[in-house]
Formats: C-alpha cells, sequence, structure tokens
C-alpha cells in the first residue's frame, strides 16, 4: 500500500512541533531527503525512519530545577520533618494507656 504526500507531510508537520523554528526547518529538508532516499512504502516505515532524525534536531531544555528538592512542601526546611519525633525518649509517654486495665 502507497503512501499518500498528505500522510507523510502530516508526520513530518506533527514530529517538528517540538523543535524550535530554526531546528524545524532544518529536520524537515532533513525528513525530505531522507525520506526520497529511503524510498519508504508506508507511514509506519516512514515514522521509524524519521523519529530517531527528529531527536538529532531536538535540544532538551536545561533545567533550571537540578539541585532543588523534589515533593510537595519541601521548597522551605521544616522542624516536622527535620527534627526528631516529640515524646519518643520520654518514659512518661503513653503511661495512662499502659495502666489503664491494670488490676490492683
Amino acid at each position: 500500500m502507497a503512501t499518500s504526500n498528505l500522510d507523510v507531510e502530516q508526520l513530518i508537520h506533527e514530529l517538528g512541533a517540538s523543535l524550535t523554528r530554526f531546528q524545524r526547518v532544518a529536520f524537515e529538508e532533513a525528513a525530505r531527503t531522507a525520506l526520497a532516499a529511503a524510498n519508504c512504502t508506508g507511514i509506519g516505515q516512514a515514522y521509524r525512519l524519521l523519529v530517531p532524525l527528529q531527536r538529532l534536531h531536538w535540544d532538551p531544555p536545561d533545567d533550571q530545577r537540578i539541585g532543588q528538592p523534589l515533593g510537595v512542601g519541601s521548597r522551605r526546611p521544616s522542624k516536622l520533618a527535620s527534627a526528631e519525633p516529640i515524646g519518643a525518649d520520654d518514659p512518661r509517654t503513653g503511661g495512662r494507656d499502659r495502666h489503664r486495665l491494670r488490676a490492683v
């Protein structure tokens, strides 16, 4: 089954959508050259050919948040998270509960 030119153009457009303007132009030019050289017979074969080519033209953005703590509420230090548990070392903790059922 032959692939229509419209399907291939739509695929090139979708793969180039995440690229910047200059990267997109370079990718589209390289994609059309690669498709003409490979003589693709289907949209799946064109996709397998174009995905690695798109990755070569894509530069991931810099992550400005590297080194910051992750998670909800981790923007500031917390006394609850950094301090030891309250009453863990006190022998009187839970005394009323321990002696509640003791026979006199």
